[in-house]
């Protein structure tokens, strides 16, 4: 038969419903085999399971005003249980959750409110830990602190010297936060001479603790020491000049040893440096001058706290 009669023969309808329903059955059994097949297979990932999130916690205020607001007191994420389809929410990443407080109209002060939870696309949210979140409201507040160096203790024999840059770093957050930081200082680095870093700034409080729930801008400096470790320093304990016999004294010297720099040679003759006292009865604080060998410089005051009593006649 030539191909013209074959395509011909394919184009009656009588002929293609034959062909249809020739062995039917045999034909039914085994799409349906495949069906139960196919159900079989896919079964596990066409079945709803439950997976945890943890998602970070974000706040929608659109009050109006003057000022702008400040939130505090939050946790940082909450846990979201979705349902979905494993193919859906395997590789599924946190950062595609939303879960939002809506602080619109809040009073400043604390606050209870629901957590919102926007789920992706093929999933559904069943829970939401916790479901309530408590806050607080505040308005914002910006400050401009110098940054105060943090370097290790210098070894003995030697005098760094430093340059910060930036000096001053703007603390932002709540109001009742950024009032109690006292002050904003450097991570400490140590450093060789000529050699730069960058450090991280930590904010404190009068207590000398960490305050958290604010920003720093910039959040680090850079610090570079300048001198090169050759300036010849000596450590020397301090001693006060003799009291007359006439009184007891009783006193204190803060600090008890201080840093000089001068020539070498000068400097392997002290071992002391006498602070000069005029005695005289009662109580006294004092910041004398040290009484160093010419061309030798102290590097540290001292403060004397004196007590001084006239002896009684025996």
């Amino acid at each position: 038969m030539s191909w013209q009669g074959t395509v011909r023969r394919w184009t009656r309808p009588h002929y293609l419903w034959r062909r249809a329903t020739h062995n039917l059955l045999p034909k039914l059994a085994a799409l349906l085999v495949a069906l139960l097949v196919w159900l079989v297979a896919t079964a596990d990932r066409r079945a709803n399971i439950e997976v945890g999130f943890d998602v970070p916690l974000e706040v929608r205020d659109t009050t109006g005003g003057s000022s702008k607001r400040a939130v505090s007191d939050l946790p940082a994420t909450v846990r979201v249980t979705l349902s979905g389809q494993r193919s859906r929410l395997q590789g599924l990443q946190a950062s595609k959750i939303e879960a939002t407080v809506d602080t619109t109209g809040a009073q400043e002060g604390s606050f209870n409110l629901p957590v919102e939870v926007r789920a992706p696309d093929g999933t559904k949210s069943l829970r939401v830990l916790p479901a309530r979140v408590q806050g607080f409201v505040d308005s914002q507040l910006t400050r401009r602190i110098a940054v105060t160096l943090s370097v290790p203790a210098p070894p003995a024999g030697t005098l760094p010297r430093y340059a910060l840059s930036p000096r001053v770093t703007l603390v932002s957050g709540p109001n009742r936060l950024v009032k109690t930081v006292e002050r904003v200082i450097s991570e400490p680095l140590a450093l060789d001479p000529s050699e730069e870093g960058s450090g991280s700034l930590v904010a404190l409080n009068a207590q000398g603790e960490p305050v958290t729930g604010i920003t720093l801008s910039p959040q680090t400096v850079t610090v570079r020491r300048t001198d090169l470790g050759t300036l010849p320093v000596r450590t020397i304990g301090v001693v006060l000049s003799p009291a007359p016999a006439t009184l007891t004294v009783e006193s204190r010297v803060t600090p008890s040893t201080v840093r000089v720099v001068g020539p070498p040679a000068l400097l392997a003759q002290l071992s002391s440096v006498t602070v000069p006292v005029t005695y005289r009865p009662g109580k006294a604080r004092l910041t004398p001058t040290l009484k160093l060998p010419a061309g030798v410089q102290a590097l540290d005051s001292v403060v004397v706290d004196l007590t001084v009593r006239t002896k009684q006649a025996p």
